[in-house]
């Protein structure tokens, strides 16, 4: 793959655990806030911007001012407002809100983000195969949006420009209205041209049908891999995360138990690449595509997943210690698509 320039020079300043540092500086694009930067941290020839903050010594973006800790949204399912339907079936509401929020994607550098519910990834829904769903979502962003949920519905339901209710106007409000199908793991995102920018922003989230008869217990995280354009060229990303913030469990590990089973729902909403992957060291996981089987099509340490693709991650740790986990591609890892588990012998 040729790089742009601007994605040479991240890769070239790209941080590492051990130290070495990317650092970023901020230039403007029309009215939107972009990063780009050289090996030394000099701002692109063909900006106008300064020198900017770094990753260096463990800097760290305010998630506070952000509004979501990637580390909150490992653990964060909301199974909506509960409720029994005449018919004795379960029913689940939730309010999805979409925005425009300028977001810290790195130490100081600021990028203009579309949000469902003020957040990227937006929330987690959850809900068991059967249940009926209602999710309100109003339009609180400046440009039209719409949901689209992976999964069977209705086609008034399916979120498409021109089909059903369609596109949702700013300031508008609409009700998805369907049952839950299949069981599995799936994910949602605005489905509105250009329909890669509407999603590079940030508008998606995780969707989980659980089966009827419930998986075994286990520690669940979700892990939704993406990407920032931050010059809005459509050609590649400058950053790539998982849930919202590069290198946050480099600098704020996962920590789970030694021998407790583990179940990662691990979704790819990367636009401009082709593909990504998902590689653990020291451990090897059962890996179930999309979710939709209860058995295990692999027994491996590194899966790679084209845009929208998904599936569950299965393991155990026998170890104690620190256990790296990154995009099996040296590029993505080093532009912030890296972390660690911890893993605690107790």
């Amino acid at each position: 793959m040729t790089l742009s320039p601007s994605r040479r020079r991240f890769l070239a300043g790209g941080a590492l655990a051990g130290g070495a540092g990317l650092a970023l500086g901020i230039t403007r694009s029309g009215s939107d806030t972009v990063a780009v930067a050289d090996a030394a941290g000099h701002p692109a020839a063909h900006g106008g911007g300064v020198e900017g903050p770094t990753f260096r010594l463990g800097a760290v973006v305010d998630h506070d001012a952000n509004g979501f800790d990637p580390t909150e949204v490992l653990r964060d399912f909301d199974y909506g407002t509960v409720s029994r339907l005449p018919d004795g079936r379960t029913a689940r509401e939730w309010e999805i809100a979409s925005g425009d929020s300028d977001l810290e994607v790195a130490p100081g550098v600021r990028f203009p983000a579309w949000t469902f519910n003020g957040r990227v990834p937006g929330p987690t829904l959850r809900c068991t195969e059967g249940d009926l769903l209602r999710v309100q979502f109003t339009n609180g962003s400046k440009h039209p949006h719409t949901v689209h949920f992976h999964g069977i519905h209705p086609a008034e339901m399916d979120g498409i420009p021109g089909i059903g209710r369609g596109l949702i106007e700013p300031g508008e409000s609409f009700t998805y209205e369907f049952d839950a199908a299949p069981f599995g793991l799936h994910l949602y995102h605005c489905h509105v041209g250009p329909l890669a920018e509407h999603i590079a922003r940030g508008l998606y989230g995780t969707f989980i049908v659980d089966p009827e008869q419930p998986r075994p217990p286990a520690d669940e995280l979700v892990m939704v891999m993406h990407g920032y354009n931050t010059t809005f060229d459509a050609e590649g990303n400058q950053l790539y995360a998982v849930n919202g913030i590069p290198f946050h469990y480099m600098h704020e590990p996962v920590r789970v138990r030694r021998d407790q089973l583990v179940r990662i729902y691990l979704v790819n909403v990367l636009e401009y690449d082709p593909i990504n992957s998902f590689h653990i060291h020291g451990n090897f996981f059962d890996y179930y595509p999309t979710g939709t089987r209860l058995e295990p099509s692999e027994f491996t340490d590194t899966i790679v997943q084209a845009q929208g693709q998904r599936g569950i991650c299965e393991l155990r740790f026998p170890h104690p210690g620190k256990f790296m986990f990154h995009a099996h591609k040296s590029e993505f890892a080093e532009l912030g698509w890296m972390g660690l588990f911890e893993v605690e012998d107790r």
